[in-house]
């Protein structure tokens, strides 16, 4: 009798258990507040990577149990949504939509006044997608390859312009990067935005751009906008019949990623759980068609390997802007 009683027993001692395993665990994990998350973004609404940081902020809103707000801070490249969020909780309520841009670059370009450091003051959480590019002309263009473009910019110093959302911007010191590897040189054109760096584009006011595909998929494929090569190897994805821009630039790449940082001091076990929120985005088939659907590659990467393209942009980017003597204007 006393052995069956054992018998019985243990597979409930068991259950009860793998039950008090899994309260420890959830336990373990960092409790979020009833007041909703702030996400952080510097950009105007609207664009590829507003609509991207509102797509992660549904799916984590489902993973956190806490409604993720995305609020936009716009002005100073980005930066000004990073100072607050550098200023703001270590509690996970207190994160940034972060880009190449106001995480890499402008901690290695000269003239700027920086209210916080990056490098320093905020930390990598999570990479959600890469935001590939590639070389588009206008519709009317006499260039019908890139073989063509740099043929002419050869034969013909300073007379081939191209169009940027600004000095420092990644497209900016892409197509200098570009430049210093052909030994040729072109005129820039920045402007506040990339929207209207396209406009002039289409309208013909400027002979090409290196930007992101997110910002001119929809162009390219109504045809106000040609695209004559990829700037990165994801871009097949898209077009996989287009030429890389490698082809006349050997060793040639640029891309952009979006991800979340948050500020120095935020504990490990929140990291983790922001960690988790940004792969169930990743993962979703709905978030991942909408990404694809504009022109951006769902790509994860934990806090550890978002740290490392960081260092990587920095370091590369820094050599392109001293090659180049550039300085924020």
């Amino acid at each position: 009798m006393r052995k069956r009683i054992l018998a019985l027993a243990l597979p409930m001692m068991g259950l009860a258990l793998i039950a008090l395993a899994v309260q420890k665990a959830t336990a373990q994990q960092p409790a979020f507040s009833d007041r909703a998350i702030r996400m952080l973004y510097g950009f105007a609404p609207g664009g590829s990577g507003d609509m991207a940081a509102r797509l992660l902020a549904d799916v984590a809103s489902r993973v956190l149990g806490q409604r993720v707000v995305v609020e936009n801070r716009t002005g100073a490249n980005g930066m000004i949504a990073a100072e607050a969020a550098a200023r703001g909780s270590t509690d996970g309520h207190n994160v940034l939509f972060c880009t190449t841009g106001n995480m890499t670059i402008v901690t290695e370009l000269p003239g700027l006044q920086l209210a916080v450091n990056p490098a320093t003051e905020l930390i990598a959480i999570g990479q959600l997608l890469r935001s590939t590019f590639g070389l588009v002309v206008g519709k009317e263009s006499p260039y019908r390859s890139i073989q063509e473009l740099v043929a002419d910019a050869r034969a013909n110093p300073g007379k081939i312009s191209y169009a940027t959302p600004g000095v420092g911007s990644v497209q900016h010191l892409s197509t200098e990067l570009l430049s210093q590897k052909l030994g040729i040189k072109m005129v820039h054109v920045p402007y506040r935005g990339s929207q209207a760096a396209l406009q002039d584009l289409i309208a013909g006011r400027t002979n090409f751009s290196i930007t992101n595909l997110g910002d001119v998929i929809t162009h390219v494929r109504s045809g106000s906008l040609r695209l004559l090569a990829l700037g990165d190897p994801l871009g097949k994805r898209f077009f996989p019949d287009a030429p890389m821009i490698s082809e006349v630039a050997p060793g040639f790449e640029t891309y952009a990623w979006f991800g979340l940082c948050g500020p120095t001091g935020m504990p490990d076990a929140v990291v983790k759980r922001w960690e988790q929120a940004i792969k169930a985005a990743v993962d979703d088939p709905t978030v991942s068609q909408k990404l694809l659907d504009n022109g951006m590659v769902p790509a994860f990467a934990d806090a550890a390997a978002l740290t490392k393209t960081m260092e990587e942009n920095r370091r590369n980017y820094r050599e392109v802007i001293r090659a180049a003597n550039i300085r924020a204007e």
